[in-house]
């Protein structure tokens, strides 16, 4: 009998602590549901991310890497043309001025193409626009090689040209919207691609493939210097241009990321940056429509500056100063070449600095050195000097003037074909201009005097551009390192408060009725222990010990069970 007691003893002793344990591990249960069922505490989790981990990050930097691609695309497709327009002007049997309409039919397609763009971009889907954007470029880029005729050339160019202004427009907009407040540094590596793609394609186009050399030499051999050729025995002769095949080579990268694009719209959907406002509304400056308009003027000057420099500093440095035409042409590859450069650096310089600060050194260093370009003209060493310099000063105004505004206001599809639009037209006017009054004033640094007076004209009205987007009144948006640190600085403050608060009180009322019933546990063990003729005393303290640890449906529970026991 004394052995039963005992095992009995230490069955209920054994029952009591899986009791007790089970009702911690309850405990403990019951609080971790509802920290995690407390309203307020799914958002906080959501702000502290802020979207950017995980698979959320994982697509924006593949749309990104997509978009670098396309602009990379679109900078060889671009400045192909250079370096192959007499193999052009020779494959469709023409002279070189004979074709010079071209540059005006991709011009006014890329002018065309970024209106169609901004229409477009605000009511389909970006990843689609870009990849259709991209077959018909690609598609253009396969078809000239095989061009025969001017007018078929020029339709070509034109198709191409609007291909290129939806990329142009739709590829600023989509970065802008795919990372928002941190689209900086993104931005540059956007447009650091457009410039690689413009240095690589003449060494594509020239470097490894060339022009036939054997079918130039054939043609000098075969016929009489007195004797111009004619055309179609020049035609036969040089049929087989091999400067032909950087067209193919580059409609197949731009196939390849056209492919990238349609892979990002099955799989990825639209990625979009949410922080514009707290109410999911696009903010809008209350002199949006004068920024804008103000920074067409701005990027109308600054690329027709940039486009003229680029194409007229080889003539200018050979005929006005005299140079040489290895060192003019090395003077042309100083200009793109810290163009290229700058802009790659500015991807890293945007990570730590506002926009408006760069916009503003770069508009210091083109100032300065289009001064000394107009005062030392005529000296070598300042001509080299100073093109690096403006080179270096023009590289990130236009990405770093797309990003500053939207700091202010909201860049839609509309927005930047603006933009892209003044560029387009400084682009085609500007050249022209310069090309024209070189030929009737051959004697003046007129390309030097378009650079400064284009430089002052952009200094002045930047500060303009920040007068108005920092009125008072309007619901701008202040620069991205402030909202970010308030922010943060917000979120760990509620954060705080709801968890030094709430939870400590929460968990004293938690461990306060723990200890009340812990003490349940106490007074069943004690009237456990006590002896069985001393009924009326175990039954005192059990009423007294309901009495202490109130009427809990546990308590209730272990007591009945304690009754059926005895």
């Amino acid at each position: 009998m004394g052995d039963d007691d005992d095992d009995d003893e230490q069955d209920e002793d054994t029952l009591f602590d899986k009791r007790n344990d089970a009702g911690r591990k309850l405990r403990s249960a019951l609080k971790a549901v509802r920290r995690t069922a407390k309203p307020g505490c799914e958002d906080r989790v959501k702000v502290v991310g802020g979207g950017n981990g995980g698979r959320g990050t994982c697509a924006r930097w593949m749309v990104t890497l997509v978009l670098c691609g396309s602009f990379l695309g679109l900078g060889m497709s671009i400045s192909v043309l250079g370096p192959t327009f007499e193999d052009l002007a020779l494959n469709v049997k023409k002279n070189i001025s004979n074709i010079s309409y071209i540059f005006i039919g991709r011009s006014g397609g890329y002018i065309g193409g970024s209106l169609i763009g901004g229409v477009l971009f605000d009511r389909m889907n970006p990843h689609l626009l870009l990849g259709f954007s991209m077959i018909l470029t690609a598609l253009g880029m396969y078809a000239i090689p095989f061009c025969k005729q001017a007018a078929l050339l020029t339709a070509f160019m034109f198709s191409i040209g609007v291909s290129m202004g939806v990329l142009d427009t739709g590829g600023n907009v989509l970065i802008l919207n795919t990372w928002g407040d941190q689209a900086g540094p993104h931005m540059q590596a956007l447009h650091f691609s457009f410039a690689a793609g413009a240095f690589v394609s003449p060494i594509i186009a020239k470097l490894v493939f060339g022009s036939d050399e054997k079918g130039t030499q054939l043609l000098n051999a075969t016929l009489p210097v007195t004797k111009a050729p004619a055309p179609e025995t020049a035609f036969n002769l040089k049929s087989s241009l091999k400067s032909m095949w950087a067209y193919i080579v580059i409609g197949s990268f731009l196939f390849l990321v056209s492919f990238l694009f349609f892979l990002l719209y099955s799989r990825c959907g639209t990625v979009k940056d949410q922080s514009h406002s707290g109410s999911g509304k696009q903010l809008v400056a209350k002199h949006h429509l004068a920024l804008v308009f103000l920074l067409f003027l701005f990027f109308f000057a600054y690329v027709g500056a940039e486009v003229a420099y680029g194409s007229f500093i080889f003539t200018f440095a050979k005929d006005f100063s005299h140079m040489p035409e290895p060192q003019a042409a090395g003077l042309n590859s100083l200009f793109w070449g810290t163009f290229a450069a700058t802009r790659g650096f500015a991807i890293f310089f945007a990570t730590c600095m506002y926009p408006g600060t760069m916009i503003l050194l770069c508009l210091l260093g083109s100032t300065l050195s289009s001064l000394l370009l107009c005062l030392f003209s005529n000296h070598k060493v300042a001509l080299w000097v100073c093109t690096g310099v403006y080179g270096a000063s023009m590289a990130t105004t236009f990405p770093s003037g797309i990003s500053w505004l939207e700091q202010y206001t909201t860049i839609t599809g509309h927005t930047a074909a603006a933009f892209v639009v003044g560029a387009a037209l400084g682009e085609m006017v500007l050249p022209a201009l310069v090309g024209f009054l070189l030929g009737r004033f051959p004697n003046q640094p007129l390309l030097m005097y378009l650079s400064l007076l284009t430089s002052t004209f952009t200094a002045i009205i930047f500060p303009v551009m920040y007068k108005l987007a920092s009125a008072p009144g309007s619901p701008g948006r202040k620069p991205r390192v402030e909202r970010q640190i308030e922010a943060d600085d917000s979120e760990y403050r509620q954060a705080l408060l709801d968890s030094g608060g709430n939870e400590e009180e929460e968990e004293e009322q938690e461990d306060e009725a723990d200890q009340w019933n812990d003490a349940d546990f106490e007074v069943i063990e004690m009237d456990d222990a006590s002896p069985p003729a001393d009924t009326g005393g175990g039954e005192a303290l059990s009423s007294e010990g309901c009495s202490v640890g109130g009427d809990s449906p546990r308590h209730k529970l272990l007591l009945s069970l304690d009754r059926e026991k005895e």
